[in-house]
């Protein structure tokens, strides 16, 4: 108790003193939301393509862009090493597209034939899986149900066509989560019919793919595959998980380190203001201090006691911080889960390290004044006016 009548001995000061410790830690957790969020994202891409090749048209990059031929297939299969191979058509679900902050929101079609072969497995919240011979079924993902006002065994519409809802995904926490999974043969007719009628006139719905995932045998070295493949199968791109590594995961480092440094600034902003409090309690309680010493408070206790202070300072600060910075953060990913839109995730790691930072900084803020205080003569400290 005496720690904090002294903490608030000018409580405008010390309120003031909190709150910019409160901004920077509130800074810290909003965006650190949005890197935890975005590395969730990035963490689920590497186990996805960590032990498969990606295989799409010539010249388009990783996530596709160009027209391959289910022919293909029977290609890519013979290649050896490979145990299967699948086709895919992904296209995004708002056919305007749009920006957006996290993983849009896909539909993708699958034959289903890396079935048993798929090492990322995904489990049901609701319902069952398609098998290959279903037309106009769907699995939904978690963040999508509401958007989509998808229930099992009722229906969503997807550009314009009603898909029966066999199942719902279990939260993933990365990409699974805003996709919508069909047959390929109900997405090869959709992706068909919006393509330019000079381009639909020279493509045939049936063989039409996006993109191949490779399934290899067991103790084969994607990377070495994905080589193999290319150098054996004109008209395509070949990569193993370490493209995924170079176009997204360094990307993401960068803009964490960005995240990371705004945040940061904004919390040593108030580490500053920490310190500007406590030198002027110092100055302010001169002869208390002088007192203390002459009663035989060592140099010791005289630390200890500024330095609770401010890292009570700290601690006050960054609880209110962690607080506004959780409620900003599910009231932002309540109203994004309408558009199947959640960009933020606090996580455990994360409030306990911006808290722990908090009281950190009050402490390191609060050395120099404490140590100032504990330096006194105590002669001249009772001598002070």
């Amino acid at each position: 108790m005496r720690t904090l009548r002294n903490v608030f001995r000018r409580k405008l000061r010390a309120f003031l003193t909190i709150f910019g410790i409160t901004i920077g830690v509130f800074a810290l957790v909003v965006m650190g939301g949005m890197a935890e969020k975005i590395n969730l994202l990035v963490d689920g891409g590497v186990r996805f393509y960590g032990d498969k090749v990606t295989v799409s048209a010539e010249g388009s990059g990783m996530m596709g862009g160009g027209y391959l031929s289910t022919e293909k297939l029977a290609e890519v299969e013979a290649v050896e090493g490979v145990a299967a191979a699948s086709a895919d058509i992904s296209m995004l679900l708002d056919s305007e597209g749009g920006m957006s902050f996290g993983m849009p929101a896909m539909i993708m079609g699958t034959d289903q034939r890396g079935v048993g072969y798929e090492s990322f497995e995904l489990t049901m919240q609701e319902g069952r899986d398609f098998t290959a011979e279903e037309r106009g079924v769907a699995v939904v993902g978690s963040d999508l149900v509401q958007q989509l006002g998808a229930e099992v065994g009722g229906t969503i519409t997807l550009r314009g066509r009603e898909f029966q809802v066999l199942g719902i995904w279990d939260k993933t926490l990365t990409a699974p989560d805003t996709t919508v999974a069909i047959p390929l043969a109900d997405a090869q007719e959709i992706f068909l019919a919006e393509q330019p009628a000079m381009v639909r006139d020279t493509l045939e719905a049936e063989r039409l793919a996006t993109g191949l995932t490779v399934y290899l045998e067991p103790g084969v070295d994607p990377e070495a595959m994905a080589d193999r493949i290319e150098a054996q199968v004109t008209g395509i791109t070949a990569m193993g998980p370490e493209a995924f590594e170079e176009q997204v995961v360094s990307s993401t480092n960068i803009l964490n380190a960005i995240i990371f440094g705004v945040a940061l600034i904004s919390l040593l902003v108030g580490g500053l203001s920490v310190i500007n409090t406590m030198t002027m309690s110092v100055y302010e309680r001169i002869r208390e201090i002088g007192i203390r010493k002459a009663i035989g408070a060592s140099r010791y206790q005289i630390v200890r006691q500024f330095l609770t202070e401010s890292a009570l300072i700290g601690g006050l600060g960054g609880a209110a911080g962690l607080g506004l910075g959780w409620v900003f953060t599910m009231v932002a990913n309540a109203a994004g889960n309408a558009s199947g839109t959640e960009l933020f995730l606090v996580s455990t790691r994360l409030a306990v390290g911006s808290a722990s930072f908090a009281v950190v900084l009050g402490l390191v803020a609060g050395f120099y004044p404490a140590w100032h205080a504990a330096r006194m003569n105590p002669v001249a400290a009772l001598r002070y006016e």
